[in-house]
């Protein structure tokens, strides 16, 4: 049987990638065209379900021409660019929003974040005790997730995935400005008198873990959290017929939260809250 392509097939642009001459789909960013040829280029509020942002800074890269660095993750790639992914400029610059990150927020759940600390020899130490952090008690308002913003860097993936792109509930969005800037629901009620309609989508794409699940949270103050010892098992959500996909995760042999595949053609990622919560049910003695 010949296989039916399920997009149109699109052109190929060619550009310079660090000397070399790489191929890209029409459309691509930078950000893809570095991954595809093998290349590590950090980036925090980049997300694979939804449109760049460019907040965090950390996936600049340098293009011939251009006066100031460009974010890989939303800069599509163009026929004839050279761009350089390793320069001196393009490190500096990475190192430092990674020191600005660290000093004023808790990347200690941030997967990746102490390799490229070390990478780009970060010493976030330098801005010294005084740079302005949140110091807030993690909010428990609820029984499904927890909000920690203490660890929150300000990357709109959460508002984006309540919002417009995805879940079109509006529950959360960014209020103040400057230093005062955090995520909070209108009017700072609690979660509980919001919008939410607690799907925890938000939480999937959360790249800090200022958004965790209840369950994690609590294991993780209990000091009994072991990813070494996790098994994850993918299957379909059984409450309705839309078709759903599930990834378990399972620790001594009880399911302890939801995630979905991001490559799944029906949720991309997403759940509602019977598929991502509701699962006390098969574990029931």
């Amino acid at each position: 049987m010949t296989a039916i392509p399920l997009h149109m097939p699109r052109r190929l642009v060619e550009f310079t990638l660090d000397g070399q001459e790489v191929r890209v789909p029409e459309g691509d960013t930078i950000l893809d065209a570095c991954r595809a040829a093998g290349k590590d280029i950090p980036t925090l509020c980049q997300g694979d379900t939804l449109t760049p942002k460019n907040a965090c800074r950390v996936c600049v890269v340098e293009v011939e021409g251009a006066r100031t660095l460009a974010p890989a993750c939303s800069r599509r790639a163009e026929p004839g660019m050279t761009v350089l992914t390793d320069t001196e400029r393009a490190r500096h610059s990475r190192k430092v929003v990674l020191e600005l990150l660290a000093s004023s927020t808790d990347l200690s759940m941030t997967p990746r974040a102490a390799e490229w600390m070390k990478e780009y020899e970060a010493e976030p130490d330098r801005f010294g005790p005084a740079a302005a952090r949140m110091n807030e008690e993690p909010k428990i308002d609820n029984d499904l997730y927890v909000r920690d913003y203490d660890k929150c860097i300000l990357c709109y993936k959460c508002v984006d995935a309540c919002g417009e792109q995805w879940q079109n509930t509006f529950a959360i969005a960014v209020a103040g400005r400057g230093f005062d800037a955090r995520i909070s629901t209108e009017h700072d009620a609690p979660l509980t008198d919001s919008a939410c309609v607690y799907c925890g989508n938000c939480i999937e794409v959360c790249p800090t873990g200022a958004l965790s699940f209840k369950s994690e949270f609590d294991m993780r103050t209990a000091g009994t959290w072991d990813e070494s010892a996790q098994t994850e098992t993918t299957t379909v959500c059984a409450y309705c017929g839309v078709g759903c996909n599930l990834t378990l995760h399972v620790q001594e042999n009880e399911i302890i939260k939801v995630t979905s595949p991001h490559d799944n053609p029906v949720t991309h990622g997403n759940l509602c809250i019977k598929g991502r919560f509701g699962y006390q049910h098969v574990q029931q003695r």
